[in-house]
């Protein structure tokens, strides 16, 4: 089977590699000349781990190429649109100018029969307006649309694509289906669970799976803020509600807020289309709001820790990229906190073991270490921002003798309260009973 992947970006670029390590010969194309030559000479433009290595071996093997032209289309068994749907400006509706764009070069070089597949987050009713696109274009296409959405988490893609807890398929068609099915025979014979749906519902899946891990998060944040004032333990509380079957573990870790390319696009997607459909998804919209305000509040939480006053106060901030393993920093928490303590009069020093190349470009006026320990000597406070193995790992002996004052604000509740204590920390976390150092 020859697969072609419109759009050599994050979701895109995961998605080729897996697939042609499955087997199939893949093409991923993409408008940006320079994003593959660099793909071309073996580079990968982003930070996940396992992904450069699989580009790798599906290279040497034959079985994955990369192009900025279509006409590999005219061969291809399916083809996916993988391009992004950024948040348009003034209304939080997706973009989708890039989906339309590619329908509409792929419909000029459809030839024997091809199921085009939306592998990009779209707003519910795409796949249909895309099928009206590729008609328009090419009326005597022999083709199907489908909807696919994917559930890639970053810092963990290529293991959720091998390795995922269910595949949805929108489809209408037999040939479709049953083309998609071969596709995802090797995860199948594995025992994945496969949904087949029609198009509109696999594509509010996707966005319904995204705004509920956006309330659980909302959730938990306020959940731990109320543990604070209640002499709580939120570790305690989440596994107490964990343990049940109906609820689950996951995404009950507080923290920062949520950031990212997904959930905060999705979830003001997901409002505007209720908004469009006249029906007011206040849950979901109560989410968003709860996010923002923590957002926004997290440089009160360190000016309070540190006496109220941020003038002329050192602050090391432990990590830049919206959650761990990956350089992505759309909607990270340190594009806000960060300018507000320089604003406030702080100085800051950062570290990010991966994300400060990228980080670079939204930051001015702070110090760039590489070093945990370079960035907290003489420090005020040290903030932990992101959840980086690197972090949870310092010796904090070392680290107390280094700073200045010897606070420690967690967002991110990597480190143990006792630990801290026996250190000799002010410990200020989320959700437990703050250390007071002598």
């Amino acid at each position: 089977m020859r697969l072609v992947i419109v759009g050599a970006g994050y979701v895109g670029l995961v998605t080729g590699a897996c697939l042609s390590d499955f087997g199939f010969d893949t093409v991923c194309i993409d408008s940006d000349a320079g994003r593959i030559a660099m793909l071309e000479e073996g580079k990968i433009p982003i930070h996940e781990p396992g992904l450069e290595q699989l580009v790798a071996n599906n290279m040497a093997a034959g079985r994955l190429t990369f192009s900025t032209s279509y006409d590999c289309v005219a061969e291809a068994d399916v083809v996916f649109i993988a391009v992004g749907t950024p948040s348009r400006r003034g209304d939080d509706e997706a973009d989708m100018a890039f989906v339309h764009q590619a329908a509409r070069d792929i419909a000029c070089s459809l030839s024997d029969y091809t199921v085009v597949v939306t592998k990009s987050t779209v707003p519910v009713g795409t796949a249909r307006q895309l099928e009206d696109i590729i008609k328009s274009e090419n009326p005597d296409a022999d083709f199907d649309m489908a909807a696919n959405p994917e559930f890639l988490r970053e810092g963990s893609a290529v293991g959720d694509f091998i390795n995922p807890d269910r595949i949805v398929i929108g489809a209408e068609g037999d040939r479709a289906r049953e083309r998609l099915r071969q596709l995802y025979l090797p995860l199948v014979m594995r025992r994945v669970p496969i949904v087949f749906t029609g198009l509109e519902s696999a594509e509010l899946i996707k966005y319904a799976a995204n705004a509920y891990l956006a309330i659980r998060i909302a959730f938990v944040n306020e959940l731990a803020d109320l543990c604070g004032e209640l002499s709580g333990d939120i570790q305690a509380v989440t596994r107490g509600m964990g343990l049940d079957s109906r609820i689950g573990l996951d995404y009950l870790q507080p923290g920062p807020g949520f950031g990212g390319s997904c959930l905060p696009k999705d979830i003001r997607a997901l409002v505007a289309t209720g908004r469009a459909a006249k029906r007011q998804l206040s849950v979901v919209e109560a989410a968003k709001s709860a996010n923002d305000r923590r957002v926004e509040g997290l440089a009160g939480r360190v000016a309070e820790a540190v006496g109220g006053d941020l003038a002329g106060k050192r602050i090391a901030v432990f990590g830049l990229a919206f959650k761990a393993d990956t350089d992505d920093m759309r909607r990270a928490a340190s594009l806000t906190l960060v300018p507000a303590l320089t604003a406030a009069g702080a100085s800051v020093a950062a570290c990010d073991p991966v994300a400060e190349k990228a980080a670079r470009r939204h930051f001015s006026g702070i110090d760039w270490v590489e070093d945990a320990y370079e960035a907290a000597t003489g420090a005020d406070a040290v903030v932990v921002l992101t959840e980086w193995n690197l972090f949870r790992g310092l010796d904090l002996e070392r680290l107390a003798q280094i700073m200045k004052t010897q606070l420690v604000i967690d967002f991110r509740n990597i480190y143990l309260t006792g630990e801290m204590a026996r250190a000799g920390f002010t410990y200020i976390s989320l959700g437990r009973p703050p250390i007071m150092s002598d």
